[in-house]
């Protein structure tokens, strides 16, 4: 179900879903009012929800459109303003399942391969997981992490779960790590939000460098609550700054942000050269960089989210002798991220959300096993 008050992007929304063998448009509607007065009847697996409409605007539709439809999974779209990016991360406090942002003017949306590509990952994999399925994918589409059976069928048919290999964890190597490497993309601002709180004794101790995948203006109101979460200083990393402990990193959206050596011992790097895995920032160039200042002393951990990065770069850790944490699949919003560390056998701990942060507390201590 598209909800926009733009016949453009309605249009141009509705196009794309119509063109993908594994989905079908349930509606395109302009205001909130009509999503929450037609849910019932249309009874959709996802609903791309406009934050500024007519009537109703989609913060306030959201709640009404879940109490309707419980397992509803809701994208929140907004342009990037500061304003859609605080309204966007209140979203997902109030059960939106993720947000997307829009191209600004309809002379963006020519080029907005970045958008669509997003926009129908984030469909399919939420829809699936929404449903309690796997997501099946069109030829066109990227490998699964596993093969999913029952492909191209729409994600409102039943498609069955993949059959998952086993996932064999690896003992922890020695030593007291130095820094702490934080990736995650969908579902990552909620895991994120509830890890840093738990993790003062590790703060305080050592620096935390964060990617998240996320677009500029979102990451600078994210950094702003991982402060007021954690009671410790956190911002957007600064091209040439000094890395110390007790601060949170977060990579700026638009740039990836990697790790370099300095006189004083490490400092950031930003660039804003070509997307790694369809992102910017991205998981791999933070993980592999970092190997360079900290050696084997890091503990990488893999949050929630889409797609395989992040598993590359662990494996770059993992081979240098440090070590790396993955969040199970039953806690993550989308096991992607976190599943491709895991499968890939460099994971010491699989843990669910809840317990990521005592072990890290329990590792920065001293704790091996």
């Amino acid at each position: 179900m598209v909800v926009d008050d733009s016949a453009v992007i309605r249009g141009l929304i509705s196009r794309w879903i119509a063109a993908e063998p594994d989905m079908e448009v349930a509606a395109s509607l302009r205001t909130g009012q009509d999503a929450v007065n037609q849910i019932e009847r249309i009874n959709p697996d996802v609903a791309v929800l406009d934050i500024e409409m007519p009537e109703l605007d989609g913060i306030s539709a959201l709640p009404l459109l879940l109490a309707k439809k419980r397992n509803l999974v809701v994208i929140m779209a907004s342009t990037l303003t500061r304003r859609n990016a605080e309204v966007s991360l209140k979203a997902l406090s109030l059960g939106a399942s993720d947000y997307i942002p829009k191209p600004e003017s309809s002379r963006e949306l020519s080029a907005a391969d970045t958008f669509r590509h997003d926009l129908l990952q984030k469909i399919r994999h939420l829809g699936a997981r929404g449903r309690g399925r796997s997501p099946a994918l069109p030829a066109t589409a990227s490998p699964p992490l596993a093969p999913a059976a029952g492909s191209h069928e729409p994600v409102r048919a039943t498609v069955a779960a993949p059959a998952h290999a086993p996932v064999k964890t690896r003992a922890f190597s020695p030593g007291i790590p130095r820094v702490l490497l934080i990736g995650s993309s969908t579902g990552g601002p909620q895991a994120l939000m509830s890890l840093v709180a738990e993790i003062g004794p590790v703060i305080d101790k050592v620096p935390v460098l964060i990617t998240q995948h996320m677009p500029p203006t979102f990451t600078t109101i994210l950094a702003e609550h991982l402060g007021r979460a954690s009671h410790r200083p956190a911002a957007e990393g600064v091209d040439g700054e000094l890395i110390k402990p007790g601060h949170i990193y977060l990579a700026p959206g638009g740039k990836h942000m990697r790790v370099v050596k300095h006189a004083a011992g490490a400092a950031i790097a930003l660039d804003d050269g070509p997307q790694i895995n369809f992102c910017r920032p991205a998981v791999d160039p933070l993980f592999t960089s970092a190997i360079d200042v900290w050696r084997s002393a890091i503990l990488a951990t893999i949050l929630t989210g889409m797609g395989s990065d992040g598993m590359r770069g662990g494996k770059d850790i993992v081979a240098a002798g440090g070590n790396v944490i993955a969040q199970d699949e039953a806690t993550s919003v989308v096991w992607g991220m976190p599943g491709a560390a895991a499968h890939a056998g460099i994971c010491s701990a699989i843990l669910p959300l809840g317990q990521i942060a005592p072990k890290l507390v329990r590792v920065f201590s001293g704790e091996r096993s």
